[in-house]
Order: structure tokens, then sequence, then C-alpha cells
């Protein structure tokens, strides 16, 4: 007899077979087990080793054993000449369409059943990977300005070339017709060795400008270049060696040449602009680029102000010195509560005085109108004085964030959100406008949205806003992660954070202690729980929002409990019904009969 006749015979053919089917069935089951009960990968992978490591051994046993009548004999003392079994093939084939019967109903519940929502199952958190190359297209006529390179001997002198290429991209932005790439994300590609292709993909942008500088003592010497980034073709490039007395006209000279080129290339007529001098005293100028780029990155901001003042003090009229001015110190009222010195007053002293220089600045009037309550001119004017900055300069993104931030202090979430979108439209990567566009989400109830937009910040280890969104990680039971956020909010260490998140899980329990840990935490710090507004919330303290510098906390989601005090009612009679009555009532609050108003 043959050899494929023997294993016939022995049937190695059926026992293949069944061992195959068998091992799959067995195999798709430990999977659903070993899923319900989150046993850990290498179960799995034990299980198909011994399955394929026991293939070959089955197929040995069916050759050189043989079930018969009396058990199970060794194929050599199996007495041939005996009538064969036809039943023991009829029984495997039986098993292998039984096998196979098993193995269609498990196809078929798989493809057919419906799959239950992965939240339902198991809250996750949401990893959002980010796309390199945007899918959007290139922008019609558009350029983004990268960081000229510092070729000086001093590595220090950064801050200036950084400096002449964000002067030089201010100047570009007012090119009507022409759309430029933010500084934000321009200057991401400092020192990045992608290609001009790729970066310029990743911007959206048809055209790149890009630089050098060298700076020895009051002698400049400025490379610049533009390209098309679809050809890599140089449309324009040339050298300038002046006296730092001339780099107001350097930057005209740059900006118009590159306007000529791009005119020349695109076949678009763009307007030629004019770089005004800003200063005639150049170690003024030297100061403001150092201290406006501290300001810029958010660090040293004393240094910041002190270089500022510096500045100003040397040339009273230097308008933009002031105006940066104003910026620094208004920010550092929330950098640095409980300081002595009164931050407010001066961002309002230095934005005055710079309008009074240039009444066409933009950022002075987003400052006057974010320090409403010092002026007295209350909601309106506040808005009123946003609108105005966002008139002399529709490019200017933090005034879209400043109004945003406003029309969500006074309940108007929809249009708060509208205000942070069209920040990002200008500066797609100004992260604290996508932190509050999230937050703005989150209050909405569009909360997968708000999350996808809040976790976006992550790689940037930006965190803003991060005590907003801690309620939400404990409310879908993700502890640790609340944990890490709340540690994040909070920006200092060995704060109580485990008080904050049992007080969200046991929102009906007495918070006394808590409380006082946290202020008696907060000493160390020179600060108090109402300081800390999404803990006050969590610890339910309606006395801290009687203020109005505590007024965006008002209508986060887990504060609908202080919106049912009769505080609240004080509070919006006092600051928000007089716009309310003139403008509408926002979405979630609507008048009574008899006077009276509710919000949800």
């Amino acid at each position: 007899m043959s050899f494929l006749g023997q294993m016939k015979r022995r049937n190695v053919f059926r026992i293949g077979m069944a061992y195959i089917v068998a091992a799959w069935v067995l195999v798709q089951m430990m999977d659903i087990i070993a899923q319900n009960f989150m046993a850990p990968d290498w179960v799995m992978k034990l299980l198909v080793f011994f399955c394929f490591a026991g293939f070959p051994f089955a197929l040995w046993l069916s050759w050189a054993y043989e079930i018969t009548p009396d058990g199970l004999r060794k194929e050599i003392h199996v007495d041939r000449t005996l009538e064969p079994h036809p039943e023991k093939g009829k029984k495997l084939d039986v098993f292998i369409m039984a096998m196979l019967a098993v193995v269609v109903g498990l196809v078929s519940l798989e493809r057919f059943m419906p799959k239950a929502p992965e939240l339902a199952i198991q809250p996750k958190v949401m990893v959002v990977e980010p796309d390199p190359i945007p899918t959007g297209p290139i922008l019609e006529n558009s350029i983004a300005v990268l960081p000229f390179v510092n070729m000086s001997a001093d590595p220090n002198q950064d801050y200036f070339s950084d400096g002449l290429s964000e002067e030089l991209l201010n100047v570009l932005t007012h090119v009507e017709g022409l759309n430029v790439a933010s500084r934000t994300s321009s200057f991401a590609y400092k020192g990045s060795t992608g290609s001009i292709q790729q970066i310029a993909r990743s911007l959206r942008v048809a055209n790149i400008l890009e630089g050098s500088v060298r700076k020895v003592g009051n002698r400049l010497r400025i490379t610049a270049q533009l390209i098309d980034a679809d050809t890599d073709v140089h449309l324009w490039s040339d050298s300038y060696d002046r006296d730092m007395t001339d780099i107001f006209q350097i930057q005209d000279e740059i900006a118009n040449a590159i306007v000529s080129a791009l005119t020349v290339e695109l076949g678009v007529g763009l307007q030629a602009v004019t770089v005004k001098s800003a200063t005639s005293n150049l170690d003024a100028y030297d100061l403001y680029l150092q201290g406006r780029e501290l300001f810029i990155a958010r660090k040293n901001l004393p240094t910041s102000w002190a270089l500022l003042d510096q500045a100003v003090h040397m040339d009273p009229e230097f308008a933009r010195a002031w105006e940066t001015l104003s910026a620094v110190r208004s920010v550092a009222t929330s950098w640095f509560p409980g300081s002595e010195t009164d931050h407010d007053s001066l961002a309002l002293a230095a934005a005055r005085r710079a309008l009074e220089i240039d009444p066409s600045l933009s950022m002075p009037h987003a400052v006057i109108g974010m320090k409403f309550e010092l002026t007295g001119e209350g909601y309106a004017g506040a808005i009123a004085s946003l609108d105005k900055a966002i008139e002399n300069d529709p490019k200017n993104a933090t005034a879209s964030l400043w109004r945003g931030i406003l029309f969500k202090d006074m309940g108007y979430i929809e249009e708060s959100r509208q205000g942070f979108e069209q920040c990002l439209e200008i500066d797609p990567g100004y992260l604290l406008c996508s932190q509050y566009l999230a937050l703005s989400l989150l209050t909405l109830g569009e909360i997968e949205s708000a999350i996808k937009q809040f976790e976006l910040t992550f790689e940037d280890n930006f965190h803003g806003l991060d005590d907003n969104f801690v309620s939400y990680y404990v409310h879908t039971g993700q502890r640790n992660m609340a944990f890490l956020v709340a540690a994040h909010g909070m920006t200092r260490a060995y704060a109580p954070i485990k008080d904050w998140i049992e007080a969200i899980e046991n929102p009906n329990q007495d918070h006394s202690s808590k409380v006082a840990r946290f202020n008696k935490w907060g000493e160390a710090e020179n600060m108090t729980v109402c300081e800390m507004n999404s803990v006050a919330v969590s610890l339910k303290q309606e006395q801290c929002f009687q203020d109005i510098e505590n007024a965006g906390s008002i209508w986060h989601p887990d504060a609908a409990w202080y919106r049912k005090k009769p505080a609240f009612k004080e509070y919006v009679n006092e600051h928000l019904m007089a716009y309310w009555q003139e403008n509408g009532f926002p979405p979630q609050c609507h008048s009574l009969d008899d006077g009276d108003f509710e919000c949800d």
C-alpha cells in the first residue's frame, strides 16, 4: 500500500482536520473568556503556541496508534487480518462536522451581533494621534515666516533674530490679500530639520520666508530668501549690511521685496506696505524685543516688565513698548495671585498711555476691556473695548480669546465658543484658546468633543485650564487620570487634591474639614480656597462666587447647585442683569412671570 494510502487508512487526514478545527474553536472561546476576565496578553500567546506545537504530535499519534475495540494499541500490534472498523472513521467525520458547525456559529455571531458602545463597558481616555500634515488644502496666496537663524557669536542674541522675524511677520499680516501663518505655528519649526516642502504642507502655505541675522555691535548682516515650497525654487533673495539705525528701513525693504516677488509670481496685486519707525532709541528697541520675547514665551514675567519699563523710560513715546507692557501687566494678576503690586492699575495706565501715542493700536483696547471692573464700564463697556481691539487688528488672536472669555463669564456660551474658534482660526497653535474652546464645549454638554479638544493639548504639556476637567475623569471612573489632571490644575506641589477628588465623588457630604485643609495648605502659597475656582465649586463654597473675578466658574456643569442659590441671583442682578435685559438672556436662563428669573 502506498504512503498516502497508509495515511488515509490510519485516519491521519481526519485527525489533522479535526485537530485544526478543534484548535480554532478553542482559541476563539478562550479569547472571549480572556477579554471578560482581563487576562494578560501572554495567556493567549501561550495558548496559540501550544496549539501549533501540538499539531505534529497529533499527526504522529494518529500514525503510530489506533483505537480498537480493545482500546488504544500501537499500529504494529494491530492485527490487519481482522475486519476493519469503519465506524471509527464515521465518528471522526461526525466530530469534524460538529466542530465546523460551531465555527460557522461563532463567525455568524461575531458578524451579525450588534456591538455595545465602548463607553457603556468601560470609560476610556481618548488618545488623539497628531496628524503632521493637515488634510486641508494649501491656502491661496499664502506665506509662512520661519524664525531667522541667529548667526551672531552670542547665542543669547536669539531674541533679536526672533524679534526681527516676528516684526516681518506682523508687517506681512497687514498686506491685504495675503494669508500669513501665525507666529505660534511658524515658530514651532524653529530649528526644525524638516524639508521646506514638509513644513509648508504642515502650515498649509505655498511660500516660505527664511533667513539669518548676524549682529556685531551696531552692525547687522541680514539675509532673506523667499521660496516656492512646491518647486523649491527661490523666488527672491537678498542680503543687507547695515547699521542698527536702519533696522526699520531694512524691515520695510524686505517686506516690500516679498510683496513684489509674490505679486509677480501669483499674478495678483498685493499692496505695498510701510514700516514706521517705532523708536529712534535703539537701546530701547533692543530692550523691547527682549521683554516681548519673554512675555510671548511666558517666561520670567518680572524680568519682562522690568525690561519694558526701562524701554519706555528711555523713550516715553515708544507706543509699542507701552502696548506690550500693558499686556504683560494685565496677565500678571493671574500669574501672581496675592501679589502686593497692583498690576491691574499699572496695566490700565500703560494701555492708556499707548493709545495716547497711537490710537490705532489693538492690544491696549483689549487690556482696558478686560479691566472693566476697575474702569467701571461694566460688561457692556468691556465688550465694546474688545470689539474696538478686533476692529483695529482683526488678526489679534488674544483679543478674540479675551472676548470669548467675557462672553463665557456672562453666560453666553455659544458666543464664547465662536470667539475661541475665531482665535484658533487666526492662530491654530494658541493652546489657551484650544482649552477654552474645550471648556465651552463641556459647558454646552458636547462632552466627547470637549474632551477630545482638551486632550489635544496634552502633547504640548500645556495645563492652563486642567482644573475644569477633573470632575469629568472622576465621573467616568478614571480616578488615576483625575489625580494627574488635578495635580497639573493646581500647579503647586502637595495640594490636598485627594480631598478635592473625594468631594466630587461625594457631593452631599460635609466638606468643612476639606476646606480647612485646603486653606491650611494655601497659607504657604498665599492663596485661599476662593482662589482655586474649580475646588471651590466642588467644595460648594458659594461665598467665593460673589467676586466677579470668579465669574467664569458659575457656569461650569458642576456649579448647578450654585445657580439654584439666592446668592447666584444676587450676583446676576448686580453684575449681569442690565446686559441681559438689553441684549437678551443666555439660552440656559429665562425670565419668570413675577419678574424673577431662573437658570439651568
